[in-house]
């Protein structure tokens, strides 16, 4: 069976491990949804994840965090998806609650928060907002 948004998938697996309370989740790996999980620990939204060799194209094992019983990602949203991609440049980059989120972005130098990607002035394809 094929996939067509593998990164919504990656993100759905990880909203509904947190709603079901699991310490962790494992999701097929590829190299954005390595980039993209690095940011997640980077951003404290997600406390460690490895990749298990499987003897195929591996496995990410991401390790959720929780503060006081709850996920500490509250929400998850999926901004461009292959019917409708979302690009921006660096001053139309949006801010997530009024920067207590963030928006993952693919820019030209790789996958990078809003932030990041401000500061070194890229932009690129928002695909996830996370808060």
């Amino acid at each position: 069976m094929s996939m067509t948004d593998p990164i919504s998938d990656f993100l759905t697996r990880i909203r509904n491990a947190g709603k079901a309370k699991h310490k962790r989740v494992d999701i097929p790996a590829s190299n954005v949804k390595k980039a993209v999980a690095q940011i997640l620990v980077d951003e404290k939204f997600i406390s460690t994840f490895t990749v298990l060799d499987d003897g195929k194209q591996g496995v990410l094992r991401i390790h959720l965090k929780y503060s006081g019983g709850r996920p500490v990602i509250s929400g998850l949203r999926r901004a461009s998806r292959p019917g409708l991609r979302v690009y921006r440049q660096a001053d139309e980059l949006p801010r997530i609650l009024g920067g207590m989120g963030i928006a993952i972005v693919s820019t030209s130098r790789g996958v990078m928060t809003d932030q990041q990607a401000r500061k070194q002035h890229v932009g690129g394809e928002v695909l996830a907002y996370v808060w």
